[in-house]
């Protein structure tokens, strides 16, 4: 029963010369970041390894950075031997998730998630959203109060038991912020992003989206992957593209994605990319689960 499972971080684990120590004293890890960058219409490396904290920091950068980094990491994990029973990612994690089961090529992977930042970027320039991370609080009485709340504002990341993300109209999640601080939450802090990634303000990118899904070859995969909006198992091409739409506006389920690997018998998680974000999540939702992180060179040895 004891399963291993890979899972992968989403937005703001980034960093500038992420990956440059991989590229620098690795082959294998050479050639998968060059057969990456040569498949990509943006100059990724640069950003990566020499830009600027403002240009990694922009959606259509941030998120290709984290899954290519993430891909990398995993082939070099593979070379080892080892090999996942389940994967997961975390919001653009999921992408990386995607290449790790087979669903898509590594290049195809990043080329996606490529696009998906884009029409995140276009989408998020028009409308006027932020996001805030609420502590303290049960996700229940978040979604709750949050009814009362006018404008769109909804709860769209559950972390961990007491850490939930809400998204939307930035009036409404200011509002929002007064009114859980008043009902008891310990924190409600607005996030510096760039849009209300998750929310139903992101419709139109999930639109955007599905009509490139239909440019990819996808492959139903052999390896289950355990999806954001659903927290079930996916591992035929017509689910995958069903959670990939809605994912773009739709919730991610991180607590019960932990919980149900759990039940599914992973005893072992390994937390491949940037940061060690997961880590901690993971550990407040389940202290049993032994996890690993994978971001550097020493970390593989």
């Amino acid at each position: 029963m004891n399963k291993i499972a890979f899972v992968f971080p989403g937005q703001g684990t980034q960093y500038i010369g992420m990956g440059k120590e991989l590229y620098e004293n690795n082959e294998l890890a050479k050639n998968e970041f060059d057969k990456i960058f040569s498949s990509l219409d943006i100059d990724l490396k640069s950003v990566m390894f020499e830009g600027t904290e403002e240009e990694l920091k922009d959606t259509k950068n941030t998120q290709p950075a984290i899954v290519a980094m993430s891909l990398v990491l995993e082939k070099l994990l593979r070379a080892k031997g080892i090999v996942p029973d389940y994967v997961a990612g975390h919001s653009v994690g999921e992408y990386a998730a995607i290449g790790s089961a087979g669903f898509l090529s590594m290049e195809d992977a990043v080329k996606l998630t490529s696009l998906r930042g884009k029409a995140m970027s276009e989408v998020s320039a028009k409308v006027s959203g932020s996001m805030a991370a609420i502590i303290g609080m049960e996700s229940d009485k978040i979604v709750e109060l949050l009814k009362t709340i006018s404008g769109i504002v909804e709860a769209v990341n559950f972390n961990e038991p007491k850490q939930t993300v809400i998204a939307g109209e930035k009036e409404a999640i200011t509002n929002a912020c007064v009114l859980l601080k008043e009902n008891g939450a310990r924190r409600a802090m607005e996030l510096a992003v760039s849009g209300p990634f998750h929310s139903s303000l992101m419709k139109p990118a999930g639109d955007i989206l599905k009509e490139e899904l239909n440019n990819f070859n996808f492959k139903d995969s052999e390896i289950p992957l355990i999806g954001n909006t659903t927290a079930t198992e996916i591992k035929t091409v017509d689910l995958l593209k069903d959670e990939l739409y809605n994912q773009s506006f739709g919730p991610v389920k991180w607590v019960e994605t932990i919980r149900n690997l759990k039940n599914l018998g992973v005893t072992k998680i390994y937390e491949i990319g940037p940061g060690k974000v997961l880590n901690g999540l993971i550990k407040k939702i389940d202290k049993e689960i032994e996890v690993i992180n994978i971001e550097k060179l020493e970390d593989l040895n």
